[in-house]
């Protein structure tokens, strides 16, 4: 889902590919620590509460 976001910013124009490749790379080590439970948790539970919307 957060990927497609990314899609349609770089194609707008919003967001240049060396922003999101940043940001890709920087969830990637984001993802590999400790955090990474609480981060998916907490990502799942905003998508429920958008999805009820």
């Amino acid at each position: 889902m957060l990927g497609i976001i990314v899609i349609v910013l770089v194609k707008g124009g919003c967001v240049r590919v060396g922003s999101a490749l940043a940001c890709t790379l920087f969830g990637c080590t984001l993802a590999a620590t400790g955090l990474a439970p609480t981060i998916n948790s907490r990502l799942a539970s905003l998508a429920g509460l958008i999805s009820s919307l």
